[in-house]
């Protein structure tokens, strides 16, 4: 979000929580991005806000309260709030339990796979209604394949990255997997280590697809621990994922810091594969962010 979008947007979160009877004193803001999660204190809730019209904010709850009755590893809803979407000043709240860091911060390859597995057993049992993950493949490429919503984007690169989207895309779904509910984007950034174990969070990137999807954005060491994997299909994945996520990063809209050294970097993975690393690998390349 922009600055001044910020300050409204913590005063709608502060404002919520007040008429609820919790006291937000005190902000601590944990991600921006195109939404703004947050930590209210001394209530020690999580508040994440977005601008009125997200979608996905219903669609989070109502999921991660169905997953909860499976115990899958999900950021729980906070108990002391009604649990639904609030809205106050062109803006969508949800509060959500605060876990405390755990102390070391690593997180061990054989936790991560094995709570991944839970999470997608968890998914097995839940009948939702979300897009394929072609579907977000081809919001990826509507961004790829027009020069006025990616102008930085030269045409070289324009015309590898289109490539990259439609031939994986393809590859992949003439495997024909098995597909089942996902988290979507699974990676590090979306995952808590607490006192209770591991749980993941952010669930609006949901969709259909085979568990290689979801393994493409984990470390490679956290997919070999993960079980029955097929290897060829995990590659494919990866090399989508990287186009997808190169995709997100040439928006100018995209706010993540160094976000062009990123889309470079992801760039010159995809023109040196297959097969393709890790996201997490190319991200901490040393001339990317």
């Amino acid at each position: 979000m922009q600055p001044p979008e910020i300050q409204r947007a913590l005063a709608a979160a502060t404002s919520i929580a007040s008429a609820l009877g919790l006291p937000a004193d005190d902000v601590i803001v944990l991600h921006d991005s195109n939404k703004l999660t947050v930590r209210l204190l001394p209530c020690d809730l999580v508040a994440r806000v977005a601008q009125t019209g997200h979608q996905a904010a219903q669609f989070e709850i109502g999921l991660a309260r169905r997953l909860a009755e499976t115990r899958s590893p999900v950021a729980a809803l906070d108990p002391r709030a009604e649990p639904r979407v609030y809205e106050r000043d062109g803006f969508v709240v949800t509060l959500w339990t605060y876990y405390e860091p755990v102390a070391p911060p690593e997180v061990s390859p054989a936790g991560y796979a094995n709570a991944l597995q839970r999470l997608h057993a968890g998914m097995r049992e839940v009948g939702v209604r979300t897009p394929h993950f072609t579907d977000r493949v081809e919001e990826a490429q509507r961004l790829a394949e027009s020069s006025s919503l990616t102008p930085d984007l030269g045409d070289a690169d324009r015309r590898l990255l289109v490539t990259a989207l439609q031939s994986r895309r393809r590859a992949i779904a003439d495997r024909g997997a098995a597909e089942q509910l996902l988290h979507g984007e699974p990676h590090p950034g979306n995952v808590l280590s607490a006192k209770s174990g591991l749980v993941f969070i952010d669930f609006e990137t949901c969709c259909r697809g085979p568990v290689e999807f979801d393994l493409a954005h984990v470390p490679e060491e956290v997919s070999e621990r993960y079980g029955a994997v097929n290897s060829d299909l995990l590659i494919e994945c990866r090399g989508l994922v990287l186009a997808m996520v190169a995709a997100w990063r040439w928006d100018p809209g995209d706010q993540l810091p160094g976000r062009q050294r990123a889309a470079r970097a992801l760039l010159g993975a995809l023109r040196q594969g297959p097969p393709w690393p890790p996201l997490d690998v190319v991200m901490r390349r040393p001339d990317s962010p």
